[in-house]
């Protein structure tokens, strides 16, 4: 698999994520989820993931901070913005 397979185009991260998370937790997930690597998904948002990297959806991993909080990545359908959220921002 090549380096990116997702461009993430504006890359935003919202308050309580920014509090919550460290640096180095954003930059993995951000470098895995521009690699397809969707982290903890479940299989319906694998699937969706992969025809969406056809289709032009939306694409969604999930992840787990070194602390254990689980966070969002989310790419707009047009890959012009990247947001890290919490399950609570969503």
């Amino acid at each position: 698999m090549s380096a990116t397979c997702v461009p993430l185009g504006h890359t935003v991260i919202t308050p309580a994520a920014l509090s919550a998370l460290s640096e180095i937790d954003i930059e993995v997930a951000l470098m895995r989820h521009a690699r397809c690597d969707w982290g903890i998904v479940d299989d319906h948002d694998r699937e969706a993931n992969e025809r969406a990297l056809q289709h032009g959806d939306r694409l969604l991993s999930i992840f787990r901070s070194e602390a254990g909080e689980k966070f969002y990545v989310i790419t707009e359908w047009d890959r012009s913005a990247t947001t890290v959220l919490l399950p609570e921002d969503y």
